[in-house]
């Protein structure tokens, strides 16, 4: 997405709070910019069963779809989800 990221994870340890500055400080760095590149905060979704992983999952999948920047589900270079088949 151009604008704004989803990203499904498992914490293992640490805090959510502490994994969201580490990525945002790490992609600053490495695009270079001087001035701010992420908006303050985020937002998170707990996901509790199966049931919501898959649903979340295949939410953020969809995304570029629902924005426009692909075709159908899986057609996104950036997207994978283990629910949709990408081959032929």
């Amino acid at each position: 997405m151009p604008d704004h990221v989803h990203w499904l994870m498992q914490l293992r340890s640490g805090t959510l709070a502490a994994s969201v500055q580490m990525m945002k400080s790490r992609c600053s760095r490495l695009v270079g910019t001087d001035g701010p590149l992420w908006q303050r905060g985020y937002y998170d979704h707990a996901v509790r069963c199966d049931e919501s992983l898959k649903s979340q999952a295949l939410y953020i999948a969809a995304n570029p779809v629902r924005a426009g920047l692909s075709a159908q589900l899986g057609d996104h270079p950036f997207a994978w989800c283990r629910w949709f088949d990408r081959s032929p």
